[in-house]
């Protein structure tokens, strides 16, 4: 948490030379000094943000990491269907030259 030091008092003589009474001036005083530590606690330091920074670089690395490998794994299933693919190709080819050789043998032309 940062820390932000607000003289009161000096505050106070200021508002008093310009015309304030001690009452006002104090009620100013406690006022302003109660938006600041209220308001603190919601500021984000530099060093919050840096913080930040790493964290969502760290984030993007790993999801760069973890997209890759995913590309990878898919590449190979890709490659894995297509030898699945040609496989099935091949055999269907077989059978439909065997089945087409089987008819003519069976039915020959006259």
């Amino acid at each position: 948490m940062t820390a932000i030091t607000f003289d009161t008092h000096a505050y106070i003589k200021e508002l008093k030379a310009v015309g304030f009474t001690e009452e006002q001036a104090e009620v100013q005083s406690k006022t302003l000094s109660s938006i600041f530590k209220t308001n603190l606690d919601e500021l984000a330091t530099r060093r919050d943000l840096k913080e930040l920074e790493l964290a969502t670089k760290r984030d993007i690395k790993e999801l760069e990491s973890a997209t890759k490998q995913g590309l990878k794994e898919l590449e190979v299933k890709i490659a894995e269907a297509k030898a699945e693919t040609i496989k099935w190709m091949v055999g269907l080819l077989l059978a439909q030259t065997g089945l087409i050789l089987t008819f003519f043998r069976l039915f020959p032309a006259h």
